[in-house]
């Protein structure tokens, strides 16, 4: 009895393993060249490197100009 159960909980496992797995990303949209998938691979990465970069300057109020004067005030 225990030995079936411990075997659905491993199949279980396995199959929800399996699910995780990235099969979409190593293939390739119908139509599309070896060069285009990697150009669009590397427009993700750099669009996704613009997002990031846009969230951190936020969140350290880096993204608003400073309203300190250049002037010297007596």
């Amino acid at each position: 009895m225990k030995s079936v159960s411990l075997c659905r909980v491993v199949l279980a496992a396995i199959l929800g393993a399996l699910t995780l797995l990235p099969f979409g990303c190593a293939m390739d949209q119908l139509g599309e060249s070896t060069a285009e998938g990697h150009r669009r691979h590397r427009r993700v990465l750099r669009i996704n490197r613009q997002e990031m970069m846009a969230d951190i300057d936020r969140a350290l109020l880096l993204d608003k100009p400073s309203k300190l004067t250049d002037k010297r005030i007596p």
